[in-house]
């Protein structure tokens, strides 16, 4: 293996298991101080999140809405765009599933009332990304500034209309009155149930599936796509995209409202597959913790999957803790995240300079006859 290939090894596989091998080593010394084990911690947490009935599809679906929020990130940082707006963007999605279906789920049948919201999740979220996008590329707006500042007028726009005109009558908790029978996506057991294969009841639903085309799509769209070579190709230097005949301000647009559908898409998993119905808060903070998830896995698919994978499981396992401990609670397992979010983001290239030593010298181990020669020259 060359070079080139031994620090692409570094940067997107080993790098990022040495930073969550740190953030486990750290809230493992935390929970010793507090009188636990942090061995049976951890395997409380892998139980609770793999091996108890049921248990992989809670995980699963946790980790469907951080691939949507990971690959939003993703594709805009792609662009050397950092796009902190996936809450916003997933909220708005949201509000165009709930249009969809409360416009029409009387009136078309109940599947294509599904697709019809899935497209509207992804054209939704697309603006409300585009708008921060076109303030950026034509207006000079930086693009972190506008979409934080669009997750807030998201959440305004929220608490409006479900407290407001699309509130269920004759009830008070802002949300919309259920959708039709049928109005949903189908639960994974029910469908694995359909070719002989019994699993436990859980929330996971069709749009795991939905994440895992996304994800395909991304791959295609960045690394085998004449628009994703623009995208990268504005990244890394805007000069460089005039002059191979590319607009960057266009790209920067249409990267955006890429990354806003592909965040919007996350409220399929909340809405149309376990709420059907709008509620206030469904995003959950999903859209800001997808930042983590595509700096972990280093803004690829694969990356991303694992990455959701991991946050899934803590999400899941992490109940399990909050549950087997009096002493750890549901405030230490977000410490427990928050660390990981910390040696994965800020210092996610603490350990590059140690690791790059460590695979120098086993690239180019020292010489008996180097040694010698400088003896020699000391001497």
């Amino acid at each position: 293996m060359n070079e080139a290939r031994w620090a692409r090894l570094i940067d997107v596989v080993i790098l990022p298991l040495v930073n969550l091998l740190a953030a486990l080593i750290v809230s493992g010394i935390i929970i010793l101080l507090i009188g636990e084990n942090p061995f049976h911690a951890l395997g409380v947490m892998i139980k609770g999140a793999f091996y108890y009935k049921g248990a992989l599809g809670y995980t699963l679906f946790y980790t469907t809405n951080f691939i949507f929020t990971g690959l939003a990130v993703a594709v805009a940082f792609h662009a050397l765009l950092f796009n902190i707006g996936g809450e916003g963007q997933a909220a708005i999605g949201g509000l165009a599933v709930g249009m969809v279906a409360l416009l029409l789920d009387t009136s078309l049948p109940a599947f294509l009332v599904v697709i019809l919201a899935i497209g509207g999740a992804f054209v939704f979220g697309g603006i409300w990304g585009a708008i921060p996008g076109y303030l950026q590329a034509k207006r000079g707006s930086h693009i972190v500034i506008t979409t934080i500042m669009f997750n807030f007028i998201a959440a305004s726009i929220m608490v409006w209309l479900l407290a407001g005109m699309l509130m269920a009558p004759g009830q008070m908790s802002p949300e919309t009155r259920s959708f039709a029978d049928g109005v949903a996506l189908a639960k994974m057991h029910n469908l694995l149930a359909l070719i002989g294969i019994k699993t436990a009841k859980s929330p996971l639903n069709l749009s795991f599936v939905i994440a895992l085309i996304a994800s395909v799509g991304v791959w295609v769209l960045i690394w085998r796509s004449r628009l994703g070579y623009a995208i990268r190709a504005t990244g890394f230097s805007t000069k460089a995209a005039i002059y191979g005949g590319h607009q960057p301000a266009r790209i920067i647009i249409i990267t955006m409202a890429i990354s806003g559908g592909l965040a919007g898409l996350m409220a399929l998993n909340e809405i149309l597959g376990v709420q059907h119905r709008v509620i206030l808060n469904f995003t959950a903070g999903y859209g800001f913790t997808g930042i983590a998830v595509a700096l972990m896995g280093r803004n690829h698919p694969m990356g991303i999957l694992f990455a959701s994978l991991l946050f899934g499981a803590l999400y899941q396992g992490g109940a399990e803790l909050d549950f087997e401990f009096q002493t750890i609670t549901r405030e230490m397992v977000i410490m427990i995240q928050g660390l990981i979010i910390l040696f994965s983001g800020a210092l996610a290239y603490m350990f590059n300079p140690m690791l790059q030593k460590i695979f120098a010298r086993l690239l180019h181990p020292p010489q008996a006859g180097d040694n010698a020669d400088k003896g020699e020259a000391h001497g």
